[in-house]
C-alpha cells in the first residue's frame, strides 16, 4: 500500500479553482503523463503488469527484447500511452481501474480519487466512476444529476433512473458521443417521471403538460412543452442540415433532471 504522505497542497486545502470544462475528444499530453504516474506511484502498478493492460487495450505485442522492469519495459508503456488515439488513452484508465477492482485493490478508490482531481484540474469533461469512464458536466449540473438519481431511486422510479443513466452513458460514448440518443433519454426520463405522478400512463409528455394544469407552474410548463418539441424534432427525427452539440445535449440532459426532480418533490408533497 502507498504511504506517502500527501502533498503541501492537499493537506491544507490549498488550489486553484478548476478550470471551466473545455476538453472532451482530446487526451492531452499532461493527462497521459498522470495517468502514467497515478498508476505506478497511486495503483503501484509494476512496469509488467501495467505493459500486459495497456498491450491488451491497445493490441500490441509486448516487445520480448524488453524484459527489465525499469528503464525498458516501462518506457515500452511510455512510448505506447504517449502515441496512442485519445480514445485509447480512456479506455487505458478503465482498465487499470477494472485490474485494481477484480484484484480488491486497497489503492483502488486513491487511484479513482487521484484521476477525478487531475481530470477536473485539466478542464476535461471526463470523470471515473466505479471503473466506467463517464462523461462529467459542470460541479453544479453533476450534483443535481446525482440528487435527481437518488430521488428517483427512493420514489422506485426505476425506469426514469435507468432513462437518465442511459442519457449519460450515450453522452459518454467515444470516441463520438450520440447526442440524439442522449437528448431521446432524458426526455424520456422526465417523460415516465410525469406519467408516473399523473396516472397517465399512456400520454406523452406534451400531451401531460397541455391537459395537467397543474403540474408544472405557468409560464414554465411551455419551457418544458418546447423542449419536449424541440427533443422531438431534433433528436428522433433528426435534420439533414442540423446537427446536435454536446452543448444542446447537456442542456436537455440538466433541465430534464431540474423538471423531474420538482415533479418528484412535489409528489411526494402531495402524499403527505
Amino acid at each position: 500500500m502507498n504511504n506517502q504522505q500527501e502533498p503541501f497542497s492537499k493537506r491544507h486545502g490549498f488550489g486553484p479553482e478548476p478550470p471551466k470544462i473545455k476538453i472532451w475528444e482530446e487526451a492531452p499530453e499532461s493527462f497521459r503523463t498522470a495517468l502514467l504516474f497515478a498508476a505506478s506511484d497511486t495503483a503501484q502498478l509494476s512496469p509488467s503488469p501495467f505493459r500486459e493492460i495497456v498491450c491488451r487495450i491497445l493490441r500490441e505485442r509486448p516487445d520480448p527484447s524488453n524484459w527489465s522492469e525499469y528503464p525498458n519495459i516501462w518506457g515500452e508503456v511510455e512510448h505506447l500511452v504517449y502515441r496512442c488515439d485519445w480514445f485509447r488513452v480512456y479506455d487505458i484508465l478503465e482498465a487499470v481501474a477494472q485490474y485494481l477492482e477484480k484484484r480488491y485493490s486497497p489503492e483502488k478508490d486513491a487511484f479513482e480519487n487521484e484521476m477525478n482531481n487531475c481530470l477536473r484540474e485539466l478542464g476535461i469533461g471526463w470523470q471515473l466512476q466505479g471503473g466506467v469512464v463517464q462523461s462529467r458536466s459542470e460541479d453544479s449540473q453533476e450534483s443535481l444529476l446525482g440528487q435527481t438519481k437518488e430521488a428517483l431511486k427512493e420514489a422506485a422510479m426505476p425506469t426514469a433512473e435507468s432513462e437518465l443513466s442511459e442519457a449519460v452513458k450515450d453522452l459518454s460514448r467515444r470516441p463520438n458521443p450520440d447526442l440524439s440518443g442522449t437528448v431521446h433519454h432524458a426526455m424520456a426520463s422526465l417523460e415516465c417521471v410525469a406519467r408516473q405522478v399523473t396516472g397517465k400512463y399512456n400520454a406523452t409528455l406534451g400531451e401531460i403538460i397541455k391537459n395537467t394544469k397543474t403540474l408544472i407552474p405557468k409560464p414554465l410548463d411551455e419551457a418544458v412543452s418546447k423542449a419536449w418539441g424541440y427533443a422531438s424534432n431534433e433528436a428522433r427525427h433528426g435534420k439533414e442540415d442540423r446537427n446536435l452539440t454536446r452543448a444542446e445535449a447537456q442542456l436537455i440532459v440538466g433541465l430534464s433532471a431540474s423538471v423531474a426532480m420538482y415533479l418528484v418533490q412535489k409528489d411526494c408533497l402531495c402524499d403527505q
